[in-house]
């Protein structure tokens, strides 16, 4: 097959799992491993398992991050492009449908709608804390880091507070989570050296990496351009992911509600209809970005928070490739990873009060939709889908018939 074939072949079939891949970051894996590597074999188990745990050891999203690794491995620099383009742009078209339509959403009907995506909100935060907490909090010292982490968030009034408690788990993973590391990950740099990624172009995707991370806030306070503004605020919180895509929220929502770019209101809404298309979760900052206020345009907007919030997961992954075993192995690292991964936990669970609690749930009937929407998706483990399905028709419900 052509380059150009193998290019297309990429496209076809991410597009086809763009379409269809519903359920999150675990669930978009599941299907990555029986296309690519049971029905298609373009990598064997002991490769599929060592890329996605690279994926889950970088900052940003896991799902695009595989995703793009494999049309790289398949058909090189664009073939990652491909994947990426195929995975993610039909679930930004619905989000930003859904955009468009948001503001003409009004009397009991619209009101209703809105009401129960919020709620939605609610159910999916608190499934992403009780699964996060019971995976990434598995001891005592990692409890209490999680703890910590939330106990610093109530009371740090700073725009700064999240990376600073990220930095916080960081320090104190680095010192009291220090465990040997487990058998087989010596042999992962021989199978991702497949993926044909040259020190070189790793070296400077991790140069471009920081220069952003570091310069664009500069630049933001030098110039004052609206455009720069947008892409650092979602460049930093692509950047900043670690512990799965439910963990942008709070990112996010220091970005843009607490700046008074997107109302409390519109921001619920556009999560809880994120969580009713296919593809990654992290597709909600088009969504934002096509809300913003003061944005050039609706359109620049949305091309900017695309590009924000994916950017750094895409440049982080190239740099890592490389490198992988040397990252993998070494005990401090681990560490340090697992201390964040705590952090992230008390992150979510103050997202999860607020803006998320205290802006839905209103009454004893808000409270129990919002509980049986939880523990659909924990006890029954029911499609998230249904879940949207079954909260947004009780809000209607809710506003239509009170």
């Amino acid at each position: 097959m052509t380059r150009a074939g193998a290019v297309l072949e990429v496209l076809s079939i991410f597009l086809r799992l763009g379409l269809t891949s519903f359920g999150g970051p675990i669930a978009h894996i599941g299907y990555f491993r029986r296309e690519f590597v049971e029905r298609r074999r373009w990598l064997d188990d002991e490769t599929f398992a060592d890329l996605v745990g690279l994926c889950q050891f970088l900052p940003g999203p896991a799902s695009s991050q595989v995703g793009f690794s494999i049309g790289l491995l398949r058909a090189g620099w664009f073939g990652g492009l491909a994947a990426w383009c195929g995975f993610t742009l039909p679930s930004i078209l619905l989000l930003l449908m859904f955009a468009v339509l948001a503001p003409s959403l009004s009397g009991p009907l619209g009101n209703g709608l809105i009401h129960g995506l919020k709620l939605v909100a609610v159910a999916v935060v608190a499934q992403a804390v009780w699964d996060m907490a019971r995976r990434l909090c598995p001891d005592h010292r990692r409890a209490a880091i999680a703890l910590v982490a939330l106990a610093a968030l109530s009371v740090l009034p700073t725009v700064y507070a999240q990376v600073i408690v990220i930095a916080l788990g960081a320090a104190l993973g680095l010192l009291f989570c220090q465990t040997p590391m487990p058998p087989g990950f010596r042999r992962a740099q021989q199978r991702l050296q497949e993926f044909g990624v040259p020190r070189a172009a790793s070296t400077v995707a991790l140069i471009v990496f920081f220069i952003l991370l570091f310069g664009l806030p500069i630049l933001a306070q030098l110039h004052g351009n609206q455009a720069i503004k947008v892409f650092d605020s979602f460049y930093r919180s692509g950047a900043l992911v670690f512990g799965g895509g439910h963990v942008v929220l709070p990112l996010l929502q220091q970005q843009t509600v607490s700046t008074g770019w997107v109302s409390s209101n519109d921001f619920l809404a556009g999560y809880g209809a994120a969580q009713a298309v296919p593809g990654p979760l992290f597709t909600f900052a088009s969504f934002l970005g096509w809300m913003l206020a003061g944005a050039p345009t609706h359109w620049t907007g949305a091309l900017l928070a695309t590009a924000g919030i994916f950017l750094p997961g895409l440049l982080l992954v190239l740099a890592a490739l490389p490198y992988w075993q040397a990252l993998r192995t070494h005990p401090s690292m681990a560490a340090v990873l697992a201390g964040v991964n705590a952090a992230v936990v008390g992150l979510l669970a103050m997202a999860l009060y607020s803006p998320v609690w205290t802006s839905a749930v209103r009454s004893t009937l808000d409270f129990s939709i919002s509980a049986i929407g939880f523990f659909l998706l924990t006890r029954w483990s029911v499609a998230p889908l249904a879940v949207v399905a079954v909260c947004t028709m009780a809000g209607v419900a809710e506003v239509v018939f009170h």
